[in-house]
Formats: structure tokens, sequence, C-alpha cells
């Protein structure tokens, strides 16, 4: 499964979710396997308009598909353990 991370440069917030998913990808006894790709909302103008005021914004699809299906935005103080409980049922 591919998980997309919508941010933007200089968001403290998609900065500290990103910090959180490389962690629970580098963890090597973790079962929450994904592909992360982060994506600048201030390079495409239509992911500027549906996340302006949203970042970060993260949503789960399945490579065989170009749907995406939104995930509930996590607690900035959310633990990284809780974090991968959280992706787990989405993953």
């Amino acid at each position: 499964m591919n998980l997309i991370l919508y941010s933007k440069a200089g968001c403290h917030l998609c900065e500290g979710l990103q910090e959180k998913l490389e962690e629970i990808l580098k963890d090597s006894e973790s079962s929450c396997k994904f592909n992360l790709e982060i994506r600048d909302i201030t390079t495409r103008d239509d992911w500027f308009q549906a996340y302006q005021y949203e970042v970060p914004v993260l949503s789960v699809s399945n490579p065989d598909t170009t749907t995406e299906q939104l995930i509930p935005r996590p607690s900035p103080r959310m633990p990284v353990r809780k974090l991968q409980q959280m992706l787990q049922k989405y993953l």
C-alpha cells in the first residue's frame, strides 16, 4: 500500500508527522508496511486548493488503482506506537 502525506515546507505539524512515519518505516520489527510518498501541496494548484488549510493530510492508495482514501489526521502528540496501530487499520 502507498501512504501519501500531503504537506508543505515550513509546516511543523507536517515535519513532525513525517518524522514519525519514517521512524515506523525504519523499525524492522514493525508489521506496518507501506510506501511513503510525500506530496508538497505548493507544487500543484489542485492539491493546494484542496489541502491549504488542512495539512498535514494522510491518504492511502492501492498501487493497482488511482483511488485514495483519506485517513483521519492523528494528533501531533500521538506517540509513534499509537500512530502505527492507527495506520494498521487502513493499510
